[in-house]
């Protein structure tokens, strides 16, 4: 016989225990969009905690929608092995390779699961913790109360590391900018995201994922958009490249 109130609890008490257990973590990650989700992959395959915190209900970022809602994403060669690696099916197309978006982030989110990675879902990251000049730690809340602008106060987790993956955004680099005012660029601001150049966005995606403030790195689109590089459109090779980038560089510290 089911029990309403057993299902309730079984949730709950699961549900609850997840966030317990990552109050502090190795690795906080700051959206589940494609280098978080592979950066995630990568450090918890090294044995290291690893939390994602996604303000949507869905895992992915911008892949979903391929190029203009036609469900497909291109890499180039030398992001392939990435895909093979979370077992992706690809099809070669001259010097591309196409895959389905909706299978890409099925497997990349399956692969961060499999690894051990937590994936919350639902909660946004409304500020950082900082301490003696590093970050340590990010401010939640549930999306849905910062959706509605209900006065709620949050919660905070601790992390050694903390990934800004919020994509265009830039949304934790925005935050310590704003509050400490000096960050590890050439104007010591977030230099922002240039109009469209996919052979050189995809270069410098990987080239600026790096530390940006002490405790604080960015990968993927976030890079780009804090060390004033171009946007690239539905090609995702430097995405993935900047997650095993930033995972390498954060493993070695750990």
């Amino acid at each position: 016989m089911l029990s309403e109130t057993q299902i309730s609890r079984a949730i709950i008490e699961e549900a609850t225990k997840d966030l317990l257990n990552n109050l502090n973590t190795d690795v906080i990650i700051a959206g589940a969009g494609p280098s978080g989700l592979v950066a995630a992959t990568y450090l918890a395959r090294e044995k290291h905690k690893v939390a994602i915190f996604e303000r949507k209900l869905s895992t992915g970022g911008g892949i979903w929608g391929g190029g203009m809602v036609f469900p497909k994403i291109v890499i180039q060669r030398e992001a392939k092995k990435i895909l093979d690696d979370f077992k992706i099916l690809s099809k070669k197309k001259g010097n591309l390779y196409v895959s389905s978006s909706l299978e890409v982030v099925a497997k990349l989110t399956a692969g961060a699961v499999d690894a051990g990675v937590k994936i919350f879902n639902g909660i946004s990251i409304e500020d950082v913790l900082i301490r003696k000049d590093k970050v340590c730690g990010v401010v939640i809340n549930w999306s849905a109360v910062e959706i509605a602008k209900l006065h709620v106060d949050p919660l905070t987790f601790g992390a050694r590391f903390v990934i800004d993956s919020t994509g265009h955004a830039a949304e934790l680099c925005h935050i310590v900018e704003r509050k400490v005012g000096k960050l590890d660029t050439p104007s010591g601001k977030i230099e922002g995201e240039k109009s469209m150049w996919a052979d050189e966005a995809e270069k410098l995606t990987i080239e600026n994922t790096r530390e940006v403030y002490p405790g604080l790195f960015v990968s993927g689109m976030s890079a780009n958009a804090v060390f004033g590089g171009p946007r690239m459109g539905p090609i995702f090779g430097g995405m993935f490249l900047s997650g095993v980038k930033v995972a390498n560089l954060i493993s070695k510290r750990l």
